[in-house]
C-alpha cells in the first residue's frame, strides 16, 4: 500500500508545535526542505515496503540532527498517511559523562511525544575494551544496537527506524570496496539473525546536506557525541574527502552512487557465487562500451 499523505491533514490531540511567521524566509526555507525530504522518504519507504498498518516502530534518537529529522518526518507521515501505525522516540543514554540527557526529554516532553529513555553505561564498557587511540564507534555502535533490539521486544515494537541518510549508504559501500574487499552498503531494511526484529532506514535516499539545512530551519536542541567527536576514524574521514573532493568535479557523485546502488548489473560482476545462484552463464548486452573513459 502506498504511503503518499492524505490530502487533508489531521490534528493530533496533546502535539504542540512551534508556529514562525508564514512571510518569515525561516519557515519559507523549512516548508521546501520538509517537502523535499518528504518526498525522498516517500519513495524509500514504499520502494522497499518499510512500513505497514499495524507496525509499532521504534524510532531510536540520538539527539544529532539526522535522528531528529527522521522522527520528525515520520509524525507528519504517520498524522496523513492511508495506514495506522504506531511511534515510540527511544534515546539509549550510554552513560557518556556530561551527557545533557534533559534537552531531548524536554524536547519530546514540549512537542507532546511518546518517548523513553534507557539508560545502559556502555561508555565504561568501551573505555575499558578499546585501547587508547583506537576507534570506539564500532564496539559502542554494536552495544547500542543490542540494547535497542531489547528494548524494541519490552515494548512490543517488531521495527526500529534508524536515521542513516544517502551519505552513509554510499560512504559504507566506498569503506566496503576500498578497506573490506566487499561490494555493499547498508540495507535500508534488515531482519535480525532472531527474525523478530526488522531495521529500517526511512533516510536511505535522503542527501545529509538537506537534513543539515532542515535541522538548522528547525532549530532543533542538538546533542554533539562528545565521545565520538574524538575518534580518528581515518578511514572514514579518508573516504569524506575523497568524496567531498570527486564532487567538486562532478556535483552529482553521491546521488549517481546511490542511483547505481539501485541499478545493479548482476551479470557484470565477479561474484561466481552471484554468478551460480541467479543462474548466470554469459553476460549479455554490451553496457561495457556505454562508459567511454574506461581504458
Amino acid at each position: 500500500m502506498s504511503l503518499e499523505p492524505r490530502r487533508r491533514s489531521l490534528p493530533v490531540a496533546g502535539v504542540v508545535h512551534p508556529v514562525r511567521p508564514a512571510s518569515s524566509p525561516t519557515a519559507q526555507d523549512a516548508s521546501r526542505l520538509r517537502k523535499r525530504l518528504l518526498r525522498s522518504m516517500g519513495q524509500c519507504l514504499n520502494d522497499f515496503q518499510m512500513i505497514e498498518s499495524g507496525d509499532r516502530i521504534l524510532c531510536a534518537v540520538s539527539g544529532g540532527k539526522d535522528s531528529y529529522v527522521m522522527h520528525d518526518l515520520l509524525v507528519d507521515l504517520q498524522r496523513r498517511a492511508p495506514i495506522d501505525f504506531e511511534l515510540v522516540a527511544v534515546n539509549v543514554d550510554q552513560g557518556h559523562p556530561n551527557f545533557p540527557r534533559e534537552v531531548l526529554t524536554n524536547y519530546m516532553r514540549k512537542e507532546g511525544h511518546a518517548f523513553r529513555m534507557v539508560h545502559e553505561d556502555t561508555y565504561s564498557i568501551v573505555k575499558e575494551k578499546v585501547p587508547a587511540g583506537k576507534t570506539t564507534c564500532s564496539l559502542c555502535s554494536r552495544l547500542r544496537r543490542g540494547i535497542l533490539y531489547r528494548i524494541a521486544r519490552e515494548m512490543g515494537c517488531g521495527k526500529i527506524a534508524l536515521g542513516h541518510h544517502r551519505d552513509d549508504v554510499v560512504t559504507t559501500l566506498m569503506l566496503n570496496l576500498v578497506f573490506s574487499g566487499q561490494l555493499k552498503a547498508m540495507p535500508p531494511k534488515l531482519v535480525n539473525d532472531q527474525g523478530d526484529v526488522v531495521v529500517i532506514r526511512p533516510l536511505a535516499y535522503a542527501a545529509e546536506d538537506t537534513i543539515a539545512a532542515l535541522a538548522r530551519a528547525r532549530a532543533y536542541p542538538i546533542i554533539p557525541c562528545e565521545l565520538c567527536s574524538t575518534q580518528p576514524n581515518h578511514q572514514r574521514r579518508l573516504i569524506g574527502e575523497l568524496l567531498a573532493e570527486l564532487e567538486q568535479r562532478q556535483p552529482d557523485v553521491r546521488a549517481n552512487m546511490l542511483a547505481a546502488l539501485r541499478n545493479v548489473r548482476p551479470s557484470h560482476l565477479l561474484d561466481t557465487g552471484l554468478w551460480q545462484k541467479l543462474g548466470l552463464e554469459v553476460a549479455t548486452g554490451l553496457s561495457d562500451a556505454t562508459v567511454s573513459d574506461a581504458d
